[in-house]
């Protein structure tokens, strides 16, 4: 549980980072351009989807595997667009549904559709893209006992492998 908690913090210190940046972009897009506003969203969507990435990638899922980076990507791409579609789906029906289109109920309901869609990502990139890596057995001792076990008694001593173990005293 412990585990999952830390994962979860680093998971939110990324997030929280990518929702600033995602905000920071929409913001300026809409203030400098002429374009619409659900069109700012998805350009500061995916500038914040490629951030985020990185930060997951490097920071958060770090100890993850690494062996198969196109499919993690590619994965990645298609969750993240999902998560796209949840977001900007919040704003678009906020502002084209029902017409609140103002800078602040746009910023509002983008912060809405960003959380909606986390909590999409974060199942989605945990039990998907950046899979765990498979658990290591502990080292048998050849009876069935894994060497070094806490629950192995004194009666039945770990075996000595040079290899693995210091010499006897």
């Amino acid at each position: 549980m412990l585990a999952l908690g830390r994962e979860f913090a680093k998971f939110g210190t990324v997030g929280g980072l990518g929702i600033f940046v995602n905000l920071a972009v929409f913001n300026l897009c809409r203030a400098t351009t002429g374009l619409p506003v659900v069109r700012c969203s998805v350009i500061a969507t995916v500038v914040a989807i490629a951030f985020n990435y990185l930060g997951l990638r490097y920071f958060t899922y770090r100890d993850r595997d690494k062996s198969r980076r196109s499919r993690e990507i590619a994965l990645f791409a298609v969750f993240s667009a999902v998560g796209l579609v949840i977001e900007n789906g919040v704003l678009y029906i906020a502002t084209y549904g029902f017409g609140w289109d103002t800078p602040f109920q746009s910023n509002l309901f983008k912060f809405l559709g960003i959380g909606t869609a986390t909590l999409f990502r974060f199942w989605s990139y945990r039990a998907w893209v950046f899979r765990a890596l498979p658990a290591r057995e502990p080292a048998d001792d050849g009876d069935g006992s894994p060497h070094g076990d806490p629950t192995n008694s004194t009666s039945k001593p770990a075996a000595y492998h040079p290899e693995t173990t210091a010499p006897p005293p």
